[in-house]
């Protein structure tokens, strides 16, 4: 009875609707006392809107009759001084960004209460509005569309005077706060995605396309800071300033992109404008003085940044007037001389040098511009960019003079830093942008076909007349130094660190596979002798504390490595030769175990680089799997009477007392306690196991502590010869299967070894303590020595199913048959130009018998047919 009378109220109801309208109204003034409740109103108003655009049109009329838009422009008016903006901006998002039908957004955007909304007067100083504010504008601008921009916008006859969505977006372009600089982006893009004529014609005209200006010159603030960073002589570690570089880059790169997708919006005036500016105050000022064209600076960028910028350039905003008009530019010494453009003698205050550049962009223009592939707009974009280059050149630019001869020219432009001595992050960098520059499917054919490389067969084809040029290419030209720079890097001495060696690496793939060409001698000893020196490395950390994770880092660094040699030019990162310009070889000497730990790494890094890279120059091609075969069972028993659970046990275990040396060891809380000292290497693992007695069971005792057998380091006390001292490793890697990266390891470098020290009856139970664990380590050290020897061999270069071998003197080749099978070996014996065969087959036991070749076919392919197996004997019978 008493419920019926208290009847819900339908938040949701168009009375109810009505009832907040007229509170609304009601309030005068907006004060300290009653803001809550004008908040309450408001919120509720935005979602009973809200739910009546998707549910009950009766609300939206409803809400249209009544102004409620002009409602909320009056509170703002009413509301100073009492903090209403905030929440009414956040409401009205909220409202716009979840309306859904075509007339809803239509009625909010005319009439121009937006318009009074974006621009009231707010105080945005020392307050938390700003945000409010500009995810307020975002809303609008993610509604808009060509038939709703011209509500937004203000017009006097055909012309465009004022946009306030617009104009009030572009104040915040340089907040401070990341995310309004998101959102104003964002904003911006919505705009230019929708706008027409009109509105672009007001984009684009002083005073508004100032903001495009500032936007490439904050661009190049940023760059400048960069190469600050990079040469700063403020004491920092190596890591906080790799930091500091990586922050600023993904700055620069963020305004790449956003630049990037200003471009893509493929409105002619829009995309004239960004790239006029982007030549005029960025590209051009950068790329100049990095080709040493001009006259030094003090103000230029350093050649690293420079080539960093560039690079990222071409990576991310790209486009092939970009990439025609780069590559013109760092071509001009190179095409000068091949052209006979070249100016003989020296001349006069560079007069004649820069005349003949501007020759060179007028060439390059004609060429480029004219060539099949660019019509239409993409002409005009040419054309444009050459011509603004060359009037930045002759207002702007004070040419070098000087002879043009061979040597000239391979020590001048771009590969003046190629050919840098001592300078590994100038030489790669500036091969980095020659490959992008090379792989680029959007540059001209005739500049393709100056540089060479990878497409130096499609150029061919497409017009023999360049094969001369093809001959005469800069790689074609300077492959066998820019090879002998590489080479020299790899087998530096001392050796460089792995961070260098693996972008090396990179490099040389590269080059090999493209253009096909074989390393002569001077190549091969220095491949040779860095690959001896990745092998003594390897070889050393054998004897280091680490030995027993060999295996298990070889395997998880293998896909890591061939990952990265196979990354595409287009997709590199070229941060890699600001992170050189920077990195800083570790010290060898230092014995803590985290440090010797990262040595270990980069010398398994540094051996598979160059086992991959031998397979490159052998084969022609990465080695596909993992060379290193782990065994599945237990092997390598230590051969003492041991349990079989030891080399599993954990703390608490119950384990065998077995052979375990009896010694005593102090707790700082259970005292001294009588415990059993055993050491265990079973394969590759190994352990130090402190037992405790059984209480009940005299020949079993539980562990009570483990330490790895590696790297423990026994020492005798030299003034009490009954102590022991250990050394434990207390950091413990983990390796991160899930992303093939590098730096694979959760690791801290303030990780402070681990000290026991072990008491025995007497020195000579101490003695044989010490010569136990020794023991166990030299078993566990010599597993890891028979796994590790194949791919230690020096004719090495994959497993047996894939391994084709090349004798490069003779240029024979020959390829052995499954290793499971069969080992044949052939002699080859040259004798009046025939060859002659005696085969060797060697059964499972290892005896060898020698037999004629028809007999060993005849073996082969009875006991285990297959083409492959059939393929073998063919080339053995037939002498191929």
């Amino acid at each position: 009875m008493w419920r019926s009378l208290w009847r819900s109220i339908d938040r949701f109801s168009l009375q109810h609707f009505k009832y907040v309208i007229n509170e609304l109204r009601q309030i005068k003034v907006v004060d300290r006392h009653n803001r809550e409740l004008v908040i309450d109103l408001l919120q509720s108003i935005v979602e009973i809107v809200t739910y009546g655009d998707r549910q009950d049109p009766m609300i939206f009329e409803c809400f249209m009759e009544n102004q409620v838009l002009a409602e909320f422009v009056r509170v703002l008016k009413i509301g100073r001084n009492s903090r209403i903006e905030a929440p009414l901006l956040q409401y009205l998002s909220i409202m716009i960004q979840n309306m859904d039908s075509e007339h809803a957004i239509y009625y909010c955007l005319s009439n121009d209460y937006i318009n009074s909304i974006i621009e009231h007067e707010y105080e945005f100083d020392g307050g938390d509005l700003a945000p409010y504010y500009v995810s307020f504008l975002r809303a609008v601008s993610s509604k808009i569309n060509r038939d709703t921009l011209c509500l937004l916008v203000k017009v006097h006859g055909d012309t465009v005077v004022s946009f306030p969505l617009y104009n009030e977006a572009l104040k915040f372009a340089c907040h401070g706060e990341k995310m309004i600089q998101t959102a104003v982006r964002a904003l911006s893009l919505n705009i230019y995605n929708v706008s027409d004529d009109m509105v672009f014609q007001f984009i684009t005209t002083p005073p508004v396309s100032t903001y495009f200006s500032d936007l490439v010159c904050r661009l190049k603030e940023q760059c400048f800071h960069l190469d600050t960073l990079l040469h700063s002589k403020e004491e920092k570690s190596t890591r906080e300033r790799r930091n500091e570089l990586i922050l600023e880059t993904d700055k620069i790169l963020d305004d790449l992109y956003y630049l990037k997708d200003i471009l893509s919006v493929g409105e002619y005036h829009l995309s004239r404008l960004i790239s006029q500016n982007l030549f005029s105050l960025l590209v051009f000022p950068t790329l100049l003085p990095l080709l040493q064209l001009t006259q030094s600076d003090v103000s230029n960028i350093s050649a690293v940044a420079s080539l960093y910028i560039i690079c990222r350039l071409l990576q991310v905003v790209g486009g092939k007037s970009m990439i025609d008009a780069v590559t013109g530019v760092i071509l001009y010494p190179y095409m000068t001389l091949s052209v006979g453009d070249a100016t003989e003698g020296d001349t006069v205050n560079g007069i004649s040098n820069a005349n003949s550049f501007l020759d060179h962009l007028n060439d390059m223009e004609k060429k480029v511009c004219s060539g099949p592939k660019s019509e239409g707009a993409e002409n005009i974009k040419s054309n444009h960019l050459f011509g603004h280059l060359a009037e930045h050149i002759s207002s702007n630019s004070q040419f070098i003079s000087g002879p043009q001869n061979d040597d000239c020219i391979e020590r001048g432009g771009v590969l003046a830093y190629a050919f840098a001595d001592n300078n590994h992050s100038l030489l790669l960098a500036s091969l980095f942008l020659l490959l992008i520059l090379a792989e680029s499917k959007d540059l001209d054919y005739l500049l393709a076909s100056r540089i060479g490389l990878s497409r130096m067969q499609d150029i061919v084809t497409h017009d023999r007349s360049t094969s001369q040029v093809v001959d005469g290419s800069i790689f074609a030209k300077f492959m066998p130094q820019i090879l002998n720079a590489l080479l020299k890097i790899l087998a530096s001495q001392p050796p460089l660190s792995v961070l260098i060696q693996q972008h090396t690496g990179w490099f040389l793939r590269k080059l090999l596979i493209s253009q096909g060409k074989r390393l002569n001698d001077l190549h091969f000893h220095l491949f040779n002798s860095s690959y001896e020196q990745s092998r003594e490395r390897l070889w050393k950390e054998l004897d280091g504390c680490w030995f027993d994770y060999i295996p298990d880092t070889f395997r998880n660094e293998w896909q890591s490595c061939k990952t990265a040699l196979e990354e595409s030019s287009q997709l590199k990162d070229p941060f890699f030769a600001l992170e050189l310009a920077v990195c800083q070889q570790h010290t060898d000497g230092d014995t803590a175990t985290v440090s010797a730990w990262q040595r270990m790494v980069e010398a398994v890094k540094d051996f598979i680089l160059h086992l991959q890279l031998k397979a490159v120059i052998f084969k022609g091609d990465l080695l596909e799997k993992s060379v290193l075969n782990m065994p599945t069972g237990p092997t390598a028993d230590s051969g003492r009477s041991h349990a079989s659970d030891i080399s599993s046990a954990s703390f608490g275990s119950d384990v065998s007392l077995g052979s375990g040396i009896p010694c005593r060891i102090a707790f700082s809380n259970a005292g001294i306690r009588d415990i059993y000292l055993i050491p265990v290497a079973r394969g590759t693992t190994g352990k130090l196991l402190l037992t405790e007695k059984h209480p009940f069971r005299s020949q079993r005792g539980v562990v009570i502590a483990i330490a790895p057998l590696a790297g423990l380091c026994p020492k005798i006390d030299k003034d009490h010869p009954s102590w022991l001292h250990l050394r434990i490793r207390e950091f413990d890697p983990r390796f991160n299967t899930s992303k093939a990266i590098s730096n694979h390891l959760k690791m801290s470098n303030h990780v402070a070894d681990g000290r026991w020290t072990i008491g025995f009856p007497n020195a000579k139970a101490c003695e044989a303590a010490r010569l136990l664990i020794l023991e166990e380590t030299c078993k566990q050290r010599s597993f890891v020595e028979s796994l590790l020897t194949p791919l230690l061999q020096d004719d090495y270069i994959g497993n047996d199913d894939e391994e084709v071998r090349r004798d490069v003197e003779r240029e024979v080749f020959w390829e052995p048959p499954p290793s499971d099978l069969v080992k044949v070996n052939v002699d080859t014996a040259w004798v009046s130009g025939k060859a002659c065969y005696a085969a060797v087959t060697r059964n499972s036991q290892g005896r060898g018998s020698a037999d004629s070749a028809e007999r060993v076919i005849e073996t082969c392919k009875y006991q285990r047919p297959s083409r492959r197996l059939v393929y073998y004997a063919a080339l053995l019978q037939m002498g191929c």
